[in-house]
């Protein structure tokens, strides 16, 4: 018959986590990539194609932020 231990495992309170970002703001970045990926997204200023994953993730966030969605703030 194993020994038991002495020592009990403690059960620590996890924080309740939320969410970061609303589903739909989710479903933003994915249209972009969806975009990115067509070769149809664009960059705002210079208008070039964008190649870059985060980017097509940064405009897709920035589109989300303008249309009120649950995003956190830009770090600056």
């Amino acid at each position: 018959m194993p020994a038991k231990s002495k020592t009990a495992k403690k059960t620590t309170a996890r924080k309740k986590s939320t969410r970061k970002y609303s589903p739909s703001a989710g479903k933003e970045v994915e249209t972009e990539m969806r975009a990115m990926k067509q070769g149809k997204l664009k960059s705002g200023r210079s208008g070039k194609k964008v190649t870059s994953r985060k980017q097509a993730i940064a405009i897709g966030l920035s589109k989300a932020r303008k249309a009120g969605k649950k995003v956190p703030r830009k770090k600056s």
